[in-house]
């Protein structure tokens, strides 16, 4: 118990020391200094549920590729496989879709997400006139029609029966249309793509089902847009989760309510606290709950899900639904399967 307690205070008391040197010792204030935001979009019902507090979750499911590729060795078939979809603010929709084989070497996964930003955007440009612009289409061009994507490949390896690590590498693009920059019609490119880095550890403590973990998501180089240099989201999560029914007597087999608790340090935003619970009937009927502090738009989010398991195939849909105040909601669904 006594290690458990230092790893427990090393993991939170870390992200913490950073903290303090970013806003306080440099005196920045990080907002504003990413590009490529798609990539922090919660693309599972189940973990956006539970605010993302998955780190140190047991996912046991190939879409631990987009939170802590390390958990994805605990996988306990020898296949998985999920999609999913979310509609997101501004009618923008993102789609997902993992897969992960567990072999003798360790477990090895594939991820792919891309966007749909829609087809009404209007592009315009300065112009001498009444109005001050011009539409695209009276210069003859087509409107913006902007994309994003995601292309990943990950491992993961459980060392000993309590440790895990993985590691997910992934091509990652975003193009938000020629750009018309003048009014006789020159356009102009911007298009960025390049190649990022998530990483991940996983500690299963001995004391219950006590988890500890922690992973880096974003990892990558700085990149530039025409005249200007930014650098992906990158984030430090540290968190906690176990199954809180352990500690009483309570039907295993009946009830569990898991308790995930995580600190998030992202690279543009104040740092994060988000907490989660997850209760499950007979191992079927899941209810789930969850809040981050602090945020600007986003409150709580809940969702739940059904899952059949057999001893050969494992089947499970989930649905997702957050507040994001002046915005409106966002929604998300995603199935899974297991054999």
């Amino acid at each position: 118990m006594k290690r458990i307690g230092i790893l427990a205070l090393l993991l939170f008391l870390v992200p913490g020391a950073f903290a303090q040197i970013s806003t306080e010792d440099v005196g920045t204030d990080k907002l504003a200094q990413t590009s490529f935001k798609f990539l922090e979009v919660s693309l599972s019902p189940r973990a956006a549920a539970l605010s993302d507090a998955m780190t140190a979750a047991d996912f046991n499911s190939s879409a631990a590729m987009f939170y802590n590729p390390a958990s994805m060795a605990r996988l306990d078939h020898r296949f998985s496989a999920g999609l999913g979809v979310t509609n997101w603010i501004a009618d923008i929709t993102y789609n997902a879709a993992s897969a992960a084989v567990n072999t003798s070497y360790g477990v090895f996964g594939a991820s792919l997400m891309f966007s749909d930003y829609g087809s009404d955007i209007i592009g315009t440009v300065v112009a001498p006139n009444e109005r001050g612009y011009q539409e695209y289409s009276d210069l003859k061009v087509s409107n913006p029609s902007p994309s994003s994507m995601a292309i990943g490949l990950g491992y993961a390896l459980a060392v000993t029966d309590r440790f895990s690590v993985g590691g997910n590498a992934k091509y990652v693009s975003q193009d938000l249309s020629a750009a018309v920059v003048s009014a006789d019609g020159m356009t102009e490119d911007n298009k960025v793509s390049t190649t990022a880095f998530d990483f991940g550890m996983l500690y299963k403590t001995g004391f219950r089902s006590l988890n500890l973990a922690m992973s880096v998501r974003n990892f990558s180089r700085e990149l530039r847009y025409v005249d200007e240099n930014f650098e992906l989201p990158l984030t430090f999560n540290v968190g906690v989760s176990m199954n809180m029914l352990d500690l009483t007597n309570m039907d295993q087999n009946m009830h569990a309510f898991r308790f995930s608790l995580e600190a998030e340090r992202p690279r543009d935003f104040s740092e994060q606290l988000k907490a989660g619970g997850e209760y499950t009937l007979r191992n079927i009927l899941s209810l789930r709950a969850g809040y981050t502090y602090p945020t600007d738009e986003q409150s709580i989010s809940f969702g739940g899900g059904v899952q059949y398991g057999a001893s050969v195939v494992g089947f499970s849909a989930d649905y997702a639904y957050t507040e994001f105040g002046v915005f409106g909601a966002v929604h998300r669904v995603g199935v899974s399967l297991t054999f």
